[in-house]
């Protein structure tokens, strides 16, 4: 009797804190756009996780960005190679089972206009600006706005492009 009311307990329990967790949990695609901005590593992880523990279909092309954009401010020489290295694979991987998708090419210009010229990842820089400015109209109202406040910086995307 004891181990059953044990197990109910922990069933109730179970389930008030999953219930319980703030939404920040579950994928949202302004606070991502929202967390690239920042650059704050902490704020990187944290969304690497959601990432990575979500169902999404981009999930693959947010997961290599985010390891991409975490080398850029991690600072060991050889993690830094590792995260990106990582990052690309997997961002490359969800731009060859998805070619047409303008937002990875967009995730893939943000990275390929501030990697370092060592790693030699920028290759695609105007085929990647050409795709984003035809697809544009069509993204999210959430992916449009980070691309025009992505062109404010930018060398490669201005405003005026849009």
């Amino acid at each position: 009797m004891k181990l059953k009311i044990i197990f109910a307990l922990a069933f109730i329990f179970f389930n008030a804190v999953s219930q319980g967790r703030p939404s920040s949990s579950k994928f949202d695609k302004a606070a991502f756009y929202a967390i690239i901005k920042s650059g704050d590593k902490e704020e990187i992880d944290n969304e690497l996780t959601i990432v990575t523990t979500s169902t999404i279909p981009e999930k693959e092309a947010y997961e290599g960005f985010l390891l991409m954009r975490k080398a850029g401010i991690t600072g060991k020489p050889a993690e830094k190679l590792r995260l990106f290295k990582q990052g690309r694979i997997k961002l490359e991987t969800a731009l060859m089972n998805d070619s047409e998708n303008a937002e990875y090419h967009f995730l893939r210009l943000i990275i390929e206009e501030k990697a370092p010229k060592i790693v030699k990842y920028h290759n695609d820089l105007e085929a990647d600006k050409q795709i984003v400015q035809k697809a544009y109209k069509s993204l999210s109202p959430v992916v449009q706005q980070a691309i025009m406040d992505y062109s404010k910086n930018s060398k490669i995307l201005h405003e005026q492009d849009f």
